[in-house]
């Protein structure tokens, strides 16, 4: 039998007598179930009805004006799925009849005993939560199946699967892209040996898994063109198989053309995309998923270090999207204070508390259309994290103090630095909220992984910079950009610019030089090696409080934190993240310099 959590469910009890009405909620209330609404009148529950969820509806057949009865097709004709059960004080077995045709689940007679009431309203109250979590569960088979077929058709490898036969049963858009321009005769339905001569060898290999039940390993050949010309191919087979009853169904057909890669690898990779800049394979990877995932309209959660870009992932995500033309809203999950931070994602009606003055819009009907961006995602109250959750599965929400929902298409891209799954262990993030947003994973490389990215880094920031400040630097010195290469970067991307920035300010002439730059990268990274992982200078320094060595000055420590938080706009929790250090490091050490 399934777990009800009684305090969670919501009852509409509708009599036309006081008395009893009372007398339901009495008793429902006190075995732990609630809200328990009341309506005397068909007109007052219909108008709960149709501006709340409820979980169970008990109603007396017989009243004034419109019955009972009317209220239950009401209800149908809505389409609310929930239990009705039917209360009369006149039973007979017309009106029983139609009850039952319009799916009441139960029927009981006046005087209603109390045992009686709680035992139907349990049933009731437990199959519709069976009820709803078999929705749940299809809705999930659901988007599943639709998650595998949108990968199936966006994997730039062409896939195509052949039944006993040797005819062709499925082919993924890669593949009849290409066959449609060089090879119309291969379709859905031809048989591989009729195709063309250089497509024996597909035939060859298929025949080789069908035999064997084995898959065949990966190779590469030639296949000569209808229009002329050939194509190298590399191609594996392998069985395909029935989840269900392992049964054989055919064989599956992976193959790529190699030499369209090759050709693309002479012009070289992407040194740009869009507002992200790196040729190392990390990045180039991170390019080719953005492409990917852009055009699938799903939830996708950025993953990575404080400073690796997430926001300009969210942006291009954006960019490659059919939402790009429609707003892209941002917000900051740590820069909103916990109290104001509902009012400012859902919005607020005039008079909902103290100061609303007037009506507000709030991020997410902002974004309607388009895309929200949810930074630091990781970081909000339980409380908004069932609002979001709620949110997420209905597409709608209430605006602080408002009673009608509103309803938005909006595209969902959250981010966090925080190990999300080691929250939801942890018991500080809900799990069903972790995988509605964790629909597509993208996760940025920390940029000490990022082989041979912070040349172009480092040229890119140089030429804002000097523009910005109106000055004539031209480049970096060899010994400088290897001091640059020789830290370990705890806050990444955003560390580099500032960095950069804070050297262009410094420099006097046309070149940046090991002077220009701070103390904790003069000192050839051994500051941020002082702790696992790579620190900064203030997170070494704190090793330094508690019996660590690290060759750090108290001035050159304030003048770090100083410059960090200025970065900042004084934000605190941004701040302590960029650093490396919990919140109460930041505040301790800010007290200890004088800088509250």
């Amino acid at each position: 039998m399934i777990d009800l959590d009684k305090s969670e469910t919501r009852i509409l009890v509708v009599d036309d007598e006081e008395s009893l009405r009372l007398t339901f909620q009495m008793f429902l209330g006190r075995e732990g179930y609630g809200p328990v609404v009341t309506a005397s009148t068909f007109e007052e529950a219909l108008g709960f009805i149709e501006q709340q969820t409820f979980d169970l509806i008990i109603s007396d057949i017989v009243m004034e004006g419109a019955s009972g009865i009317d209220l239950l097709r009401r209800v149908r004709e809505l389409g609310l799925e929930c239990p009705v059960v039917m209360v009369t004080g006149y039973p007979n077995i017309n009106t029983a009849s139609e009850a039952v045709r319009l799916g009441a689940f139960d029927y009981l007679a006046k005087p209603v005993k109390k045992a009686d009431l709680l035992r139907t309203a349990r049933m009731a109250l437990q199959q519709y939560s069976l009820w709803k979590e078999k929705e749940r569960l299809s809705g999930e088979k659901e988007r599943y199946q639709q998650y595998l077929e949108t990968i199936f058709r966006s994997v730039r490898d062409m896939i195509i699967t052949v039944d006993h036969d040797l005819r062709v049963v499925q082919m993924n858009d890669q593949a009849k892209n290409w066959a449609a321009t060089h090879m119309p005769g291969l379709a859905i339905g031809a048989g591989l040996e009729e195709v063309a001569d250089s497509f024996a060898v597909f035939a060859a290999d298929v025949q080789k898994v069908l035999e064997c039940r084995e898959a065949v390993r990966e190779h590469r050949i030639e296949v000569n063109l209808e229009s002329g010309g050939h194509v190298v191919f590399r191609i594996s087979a392998a069985p395909l198989e029935s989840q269900q009853d392992k049964g054989f169904l055919g064989v599956v057909l992976v193959f790529r053309d190699v030499s369209r890669l090759e050709d693309l690898e002479k012009r070289g990779k992407r040194t740009y995309f869009h507002r992200l800049a790196g040729v190392s394979r990390a990045m180039q990877t991170v390019y080719t998923l953005i492409e990917n995932v852009g055009q699938v309209d799903t939830s996708v959660l950025i993953t990575g270090e404080s400073g690796t870009g997430k926001e300009l992932v969210a942006e291009a995500l954006h960019a490659e999207s059919p939402r790009r033309d429609m707003p892209l809203v941002k917000f900051d999950c740590t820069s909103i204070p916990e109290n104001l931070m509902e009012s400012e994602l859902f919005g607020h009606k005039k008079g909902a508390f103290t100061g609303a003055d007037r009506n507000r819009e709030g991020r997410i009907l902002q974004a309607d259309g388009g895309t929200l961006f949810l930074d630091e995602i990781g970081d909000i109250s339980p409380l908004m994290q069932l609002r979001l959750l709620r949110f997420l599965q209905e597409r709608t929400f209430y605006p602080v103090g408002e009673d009608r929902p509103v309803t938005v298409d909006v595209r969902v891209v959250a981010a966090t630095n925080a190990d999300l799954k080691q929250k939801v262990q942890r018991g500080e993030f809900r799990e069903d909220l972790y995988y509605r947003l964790r629909v597509i994973d993208i996760t940025l490389p920390p940029l000490r992984d990022r082989q041979g990215d912070l040349p172009i880094l480092v040229e890119l920031f140089l030429a804002r910079f000097s523009k910005r400040l109106n000055k004539n630097i031209t480049g970096i010195s060899d010994q400088a950009l290897q001091l640059l290469g020789a830290y370990r970067w705890p806050g990444n991307v955003r560390e580099l610019e500032h960095v950069v920035e804070r050297a262009c300010v410094l420099c006097m002439d046309d070149t940046i030089t090991t002077s220009n730059l701070p103390e904790e990268v003069r000192s050839g990274g051994r500051d941020a090696d002082a702790t696992p992982g790579g620190g900064s200078g203030a997170e070494t320094a704190a090793a330094n409080d508690s019996g660590g060595a690290a060759p750090v000055s108290r001035e050159s420590e304030k003048a770090h934190l100083l410059s960090i938080i200025a970065q900042t706009d004084g934000n605190k929790a941004k701040a302590a993240r960029l650093l490396g250090i919990d919140r109460s490091t930041l505040y301790r050490k800010m007290k200890a310099y004088g800088l509250e």
